[in-house]
């Protein structure tokens, strides 16, 4: 692990002061203690438009003209990051529409028309990602799917998914009632989010039968 890692935190919440963006300052403190460069960021101050039709959309640089700040979240911070965490709400059992929106709009900076398309997708792999989730349902299935996505998405980014922390509260700052110490385990993630292994074996991977190396 490296001291100089650089951690960012993305809250998607709509509100500023809500449980989610507790999870995310209890990651950030995490991620800092353990030495590391972190920032948090709220994706209001960042995200309003949704993904268009880019045949349309490109100006005559093809370069996206929504006119928002997604341009310098993703390129100077998520492409600089060596970690993300990623905060949410469980919006309708999913992330919130910003989240999504966020991560649909990636294809606005990495598809073969956009500028410097190859560079940012070389830019993708390798990150480590954390997931936390505030969430009033204590279901354990509420958030499968919300999981599911991740997954499958840091799996085709070539990222590693390295931890979910789920609370479950629904009124403001309520999640430090929650017994099974979310706010605790945020801090953890973030603690540990550089150092964490992702083993993801196939068939013919090539491996030793030890997963911790002596």
């Amino acid at each position: 692990m490296s001291l100089s890692s650089k951690v960012l935190v993305v809250c998607a919440s709509p509100r500023r002061d809500g449980n989610s963006s507790m999870l995310a300052e209890a990651a950030a403190e995490g991620a800092s203690e353990r030495g590391h460069e972190v920032e948090v960021v709220h994706l209001i101050d960042f995200v309003e438009g949704s993904l268009r039709d880019c045949r349309t959309c490109r100006n005559s640089s093809r370069e996206c003209t929504i006119e928002d700040g997604y341009a310098d979240l993703f390129i100077n911070k998520v492409l600089l990051a060596d970690a993300i965490i990623f905060a949410t709400p469980l919006h309708y059992y999913g992330m919130t529409g910003r989240l999504k929106n966020f991560f649909d709009r990636i294809f606005c900076y990495t598809s073969d028309s956009a500028p410097n398309g190859a560079e940012h997708t070389s830019n993708l792999p390798g990150k480590q990602i954390g997931l936390l989730i505030s969430c009033e349902e204590s279901y354990v299935g509420a958030n499968v799917a919300l999981m599911g996505q991740f997954q499958e998405m840091t799996r085709y980014n070539r990222q590693s998914f390295v931890g979910v922390v789920v609370g479950v509260a629904n009124s403001r700052g309520e999640i430090i009632r929650d017994p099974s110490d979310p706010l605790e385990r945020a801090r953890e993630l973030g603690h540990r989010v550089m150092d964490t292994l992702v083993t993801d074996y196939r068939l013919d991977t090539d491996r030793s039968n030890r997963v911790w190396q002596e």
